[in-house]
């Protein structure tokens, strides 16, 4: 088999719920986000596109028609390149890049997009069919922004708490304290707020017609250990969760671009980095937190490599005490770990959050010159992904 490269990666700005993007359609922040990638690579022909492989959480609103497909034509590519919409949830983007690699390394494609998108704002409410027709009574109108809903009575209740509740026991398993969580969280905005003055998103960041943002909505200036600490707790009385340790509800897009070696001369560009290890793994729902562990365990032993040869780790932010459990379980230096903020900061728009953290770690790899990465998620109902990249624009050995 040949080698998966990544060549490109693109995202919309990450809008806060009821924000700057909540006007905009999903499949039209789709569009914007691959739209914005293939303006990176102008000689690319989009019609050699072997296929577009899209993540998306939700899809129970105006994201239901396959909303890759629908992305693609929005878009204006030709009607000759196929996509296809793929759900594991938060980790749903990072899922399309572990395909799109697949389908290159097997030869199935040459050129592959992968991205996700995730309106959190438009989600709809659900409800149930009647049984019959005519039914009398009440019916619930369910949000379908976060978390369960119609849930199969079959499933065992402890499994189907709160994310936050989830979060809460590793709190307890790990003793991982408020004040922990709470200068991690600030450290997020002041990390995130500090990369964009710095201008390292400038060239990552794409365009949504119609909509100016200046750079995430979520980010707050002057975030610090004390004033979280006056936040109330969100899931238990005596809990430790807060809104301003946990990750908030987004909008937002993002897209990388995947080719063989060979596909260079198509796309026009020298690849950023090789994809070199993909890990998956599962366990009990409620320790869905912890999940990374053993996903990025298993996709450095696929690289050949240990956590000693790492230089940076981009790890999803669901919330501080889950990414704490895992960089403490890693035994990683926290100071390599999320260094231009993290999804606390910058926002947690579920089918797009794995496009930007894999598309943030190329970036970071290719500033530093380092030479080996790791992209991790949790997602919840028990799983994560984890993929190491490594740097091929010049890095060091």
């Amino acid at each position: 088999m040949v080698s998966s490269y990544l060549y490109a990666s693109a995202r919309t700005t990450f809008g806060r719920f009821g924000g700057a993007l909540a006007g905009v359609r999903p499949d039209d922040l789709a569009a914007a986000a691959l739209t914005g990638l293939l303006s990176k690579t102008p000689a690319l022909d989009a019609a050699t596109i072997g296929d577009v492989v899209w993540g998306c959480a939700n899809q129970a609103g105006e994201d239901n028609r396959d909303v890759g497909r629908m992305a693609v034509l929005l878009a204006g590519l030709p009607v000759s390149v196929p996509a296809t919409t793929v759900n594991r949830l938060c980790g749903s983007s990072l899922d399309a890049a572990i395909q799109a690699s697949r389908a290159v390394e097997v030869g199935d494609a040459d050129v592959v997009v992968a991205g996700g998108v995730e309106s959190m704002t438009r989600a709809p409410w659900v409800m149930p069919k009647p049984a019959r027709a005519f039914a009398p009574g009440d019916v619930t109108a369910v949000s379908t922004t976060l978390g369960w809903r119609l849930v199969n009575e079959r499933m065992p209740a402890e499994w189907t708490v709160s994310l936050g509740e989830c979060n809460e026991q590793l709190a307890d398993r790990f003793a991982v304290s408020r004040t922990r969580q709470d200068e991690f969280a600030a450290r997020s905005h002041r990390l995130a707020a500090q990369a964009w003055a710095d201008g390292f998103y400038d060239d990552q960041v794409v365009d949504v017609p119609g909509i100016e943002p200046a750079r995430d909505e979520s980010i707050r200036d002057g975030s610090t250990p004390d004033r979280l600490a006056g936040l109330t707790p969100s899931f238990r009385t005596d809990g430790t969760i807060t809104a301003g340790n946990a990750s908030p509800l987004n909008d937002g897009a993002a897209a990388v671009l995947m080719g063989s070696a060979e596909a260079a001369r198509t796309i026009g560009s020298d690849p950023i980095a090789r994809i070199a290890g993909r890990g998956v793994h599962a366990l009990d729902p409620r320790e869905f937190g912890f999940a990374p562990v053993e996903a990025a365990g298993r996709a450095l032993a696929r690289a050949g490599i240990g956590w000693a040869d790492v230089s940076a780790v981009e790890l999803n932010e669901a919330f501080a005490v889950q990414a704490l459990a895992c960089t403490d379980a890693w035994k990683v230096d926290p100071d390599i770990v999320n260094t231009k903020g993290g999804a606390i900061a910058i926002g947690h728009p579920l089918g797009a959050s794995g496009a930007r953290i894999l598309g943030t770690l190329a970036a970071r790899l290719r500033e530093s010159g380092d030479r080996w990465g790791v992209a991790a998620i949790c997602i919840g109902v028990g799983q994560a992904l984890a993929v190491v990249l490594e740097n091929v624009s010049g890095a060091r050995s």
